[in-house]
């Protein structure tokens, strides 16, 4: 049973411009603009008709935007949650411009051990994620820790937990690696290591989606029943200011969107992209967690199930559910 048919979610790529090279990301290699606050503010207007409700600024690393407070200001004051994921390096300088304007802020950790970090970052930015975290706690705000989970660093979860996550009062998100394109993921975690993972997720300030975790027991979306919905759930908005159909990671198609995003997402041709998520050859197979986070919110199915503990218990902790209250 569907729940809604309206997206929920918009990922805005402000620039696919990093100042890291993720080992596990090929994002950073593209060549890219900037997005421009005025294509923002319109297409911001047009996501309130379409019922979209949270917006995730993303990159590259968005904080290299000049005007990423400005945006990130524009949306929390017209009712969008907003969502921010930093590597941390430029966090501290921008923090004050930023402060009150991201509901959902998360530093990119992978590593208790700055070298290790450092090495799969492919830069020094270590100490700038615990820079920021001071930061930002100073300035009375509620960051998370966002964990990239490989087999490599599953053993390192304990150690981040009690020495990162528990003494600073954080959250600790845990975000299973995923494989798309070229870009190797590592090894897959074994039924054993994904029990390890379910159970570390109950712990007190951890938030793992359940439902990522039996995607990948099911050997995640299978193109003749499709779990994914993420181009009827999620909006992609390209830096070039261009609407990305299915979604970022397939690309399969791109569409100017020239001031007219509510016309053109309801268009006859974009619907007709729509009707093929999860279905076409690229999708099988496919676990990438910012696609399916919200598929599994609209769609009554065993993945919803697993995923509603979890979610709620990251929206009581965070209270971003009273974002979404009426008044």
């Amino acid at each position: 049973m569907r729940l809604t048919k309206k997206p929920v979610l918009c990922n805005y790529y402000v620039t696919y411009r990093c100042n890291a090279k993720c080992s596990f990301c090929d994002i950073w290699e593209k060549p890219s603009p900037y997005i421009t606050l005025e294509d923002v503010r319109q297409n911001l207007l047009d996501m309130k008709r379409l019922g979209v409700q949270v917006i995730d600024f993303t990159g590259g690393e968005p904080l290299l935007h000049r005007q990423i407070d400005e945006m990130l200001g524009m949306a929390h004051d017209m009712g969008f949650i907003t969502t921010l994921t930093t590597n941390g390096m430029l966090y501290p300088k921008l923090a004050q411009r930023l402060k009150g304007k991201v509901d959902m802020l998360h530093f990119s950790l992978d590593s208790v051990h700055k070298e290790t970090h450092d090495t799969g970052r492919g830069v020094a930015c270590y100490d700038f994620v615990m820079q920021s975290i001071e930061v930002a706690k100073s300035l009375g705000e509620r960051p998370d820790i966002l964990f990239t989970v490989f087999k490599h660093n599953l053993n390192e979860l304990e150690e981040v937990y009690e020495k990162i996550i528990l003494p600073n009062k954080l959250l600790l998100i845990l975000n299973p690696a995923f494989e798309y394109n070229d870009i190797d993921a590592g090894e897959r975690l074994t039924e054993q290591e994904l029990d390890f993972l379910t159970a570390f997720g109950k712990r007190r300030q951890v938030y793992l989606n359940d439902g990522f975790v039996q995607l990948r027991r099911d050997g995640g979306n299978h193109i003749d029943k499709p779990v994914c919905k993420a181009a009827s759930t999620t909006l992609v908005i390209s830096p070039e200011n261009e609407l990305v159909v299915p979604c970022y990671h397939l690309g399969e198609k791109s569409f100017p969107i020239n001031g007219n995003l509510f016309e053109l997402y309801t268009s006859k041709e974009v619907e007709a992209l729509k009707a093929l998520e999860g279905r076409l050859p690229g999708c099988e197979g496919c676990t990438i967690n910012c696609y399916m986070q919200p598929s599994f919110a609209v769609e009554v199915n065993k993945y919803f199930w697993e995923a509603l503990p979890s979610t709620l218990k990251y929206n009581l902790y965070k209270g971003t559910w009273k974002r979404l209250l009426p008044f």
